[in-house]
């Protein structure tokens, strides 16, 4: 059993419906494609309210894709985990994952 451990939670409103084990944008939103990250959902919220964000921790995310332990992680346009390959990373991988909708550890930065 994969389990996570918060550090550091902070809150945002969300100005969408969020689902828990994302990564979230520093506007509340789901994360884009390649952008730092605010952190990691930590609960499912509906919009305008007051959203849960892990900012400093081991976070459960969602993978985008098949992600390699060990490897950098950057957000997808879903704010699901995928390896980095450009633009901002969000943190190390410390599981594998073989493709999407997997919930693999990550060690935020």
């Amino acid at each position: 059993m994969k389990t996570e451990q918060p550090i550091l939670i902070t809150s945002i409103q969300a100005p969408v419906d969020i689902t828990k084990n994302l990564f979230i944008g520093f506007n509340g939103n789901i994360c884009s494609a390649n952008a730092k990250s605010l952190g990691v959902s930590n609960a499912d919220t509906d919009a305008d309210e007051q959203l849960p964000v892990m900012a400093v921790g081991i976070a459960l995310v969602y993978s985008g894709a098949a992600v390699s332990q060990g490897n950098k992680v950057a957000s997808d346009a879903s704010g699901k985990a995928v390896n980095y390959s450009t633009g901002d990373y969000n943190g190390y991988a410390l599981d594998a994952s073989t493709g999407a909708d997997e919930l693999i550890r990550i060690l935020l930065v």
